[in-house]
């Protein structure tokens, strides 16, 4: 994929909403090095699951792909003169700490935008740059209970409950991608770079705007949560997740009468679709009390006759097989870097058809130094006396 074909990204990033921004960006064809210390960046080290496939992680194995691994010393003087070197031509400056840290190493937006005025200089942090919580650390489970997120997920019985995924830094990472896209397109009108700034707790907020809007304008919210099964606290009945004998069914917006007709059941077909809001919970007791009587085959038929949006409740392990997800090529299994294979989530769009390529494969802790250091104008001897100074690393058996 060549769409940002020419753009030199300059990675930072740890943890995951950061990395997996840059990710972003090198799918569609960024150059991304990604600046690592030499015991590697946190997400390189730290496992999803506690997970490890051939020696990488699994955290380091989703948002590692199609970039230039770069382990320097930024705290070796000659480490931060490497890094210096490298910040002269590029294009995006990606980093995701807590805020400060970039300028006590030299590298903050200020300074490095008074050396080259066409910088895109983005940071991603916890709470932003400035206010009372700039400080705190930034982590998806504390934005999700910081947000309303987790107070508003889950059943009206039950405590507030957190989203399966980390769902607020990969929101985050896909604002932090969009926001540089959009900054370096008024770049190439303007010839200036750009701050750019996100953080998780907009994100958090952001992936709530439909109920926040409603909530902060006055919709009436008995409770955090929904009764029975439906699904949230601003939604009419029979929307939601049920139980059926040997599994679990999703409805989603269809009138009572016609999810009545659907399921053989004459009292919730009775049920005017302008009381489905204000009667939700008689019609969640119904819906339930029906679906548990037979599995989920059973009820597929009437659903569809009935041309109800409805959808078997699917776990991970039923998705590989999914005949739409293998259509629109949903993952992809390579040849790891350390001779594993490995299953990736692929880029979630297409462009002219196309699902951008994996072009390198997540690859060991500075991998690229030597290449790097090669194209920054360092000699051979240059190189090496780097590396012997502790400046610099990359892996036994590396190609020069």
């Amino acid at each position: 994929m060549d769409l940002l074909e020419g753009v030199r990204v300059v990675s930072f990033n740890h943890f995951l909403a950061g990395p997996l921004a840059a990710q972003i960006l090198a799918d569609l064809g960024a150059e991304v090095i990604a600046v690592e210390p030499p015991g590697g960046a946190f997400h390189r080290n730290w496992a999803v699951a506690g997970h490890f496939v051939g020696g990488q992680s699994v955290n380091f194995l989703s948002t590692g792909r199609n970039k230039r691994s770069l382990a320097v010393d930024v705290k070796h003087p000659e480490g931060r003169a490497v890094v210096a070197r490298l910040l002269r031509e590029a294009d995006v400056v990606m980093e995701n700490f807590r805020p400060g840290t970039m300028e006590r190493m030299g590298f903050g937006h200020e300074a490095l935008r008074a050396g080259n005025p066409r910088l895109i200089y983005a940071a991603a942090s916890g709470f932003g740059s400035s206010g009372p919580y700039r400080d705190r650390p930034g982590q998806d489970l504390l934005l999700q209970a910081m947000s309303g997120l987790a107070a508003r997920s889950g059943r009206a019985d039950g405590p507030p409950t957190p989203a399966g995924a980390v769902v607020v830094d990969q929101h985050a990472a896909m604002i932090y991608a969009m926001a540089i896209l959009a900054a370096l397109f008024r770049r190439e009108r303007t010839g200036a770079g750009r701050l750019v700034e996100v953080n998780l707790f907009q994100a958090a907020l952001d992936l709530q705007t439909e109920a926040l809007t409603a909530f902060l304008n006055g919709a009436p919210s008995a409770s955090p949560r929904a009764p029975g099964g439906i699904a949230s606290w601003f939604s009419a009945g029979p929307y939601g997740l049920y139980a059926t004998a040997d599994g679990h069914l999703a409805l989603s917006m269809s009138p009572p009468s016609t999810v009545g007709a659907a399921l053989e059941l004459p009292a919730l077909a009775a049920i005017p679709e302008n009381e489905a809001l204000l009667r939700r919970e008689e019609i969640a007791r119904l819906v339930t009390e029906r679906l548990r009587e037979q599995p989920t085959a059973h009820w597929l038929p009437g659903l569809e006759r009935e041309r109800i949006w409805h959808a078997p409740v699917a776990d991970y392990g039923d998705l590989p097989d999914d005949p739409q997800l293998q259509h629109l090529g949903a993952f992809a299994t390579l040849d790891g870097a350390t001779g594993h294979p490995v299953t990736l989530v692929s880029h979630p769009a297409r462009y002219d058809g196309q699902v951008p390529a994996v072009r390198l494969v997540p690859q060991p802790l500075g991998a690229q130094t030597r290449g790097i250091l090669g194209e920054l104008g360092y000699a051979p001897g240059e190189i090496e006396a780097l590396r012997e100074s502790g400046a610099v690393s990359w892996p036994e058996g590396t190609a020069a």
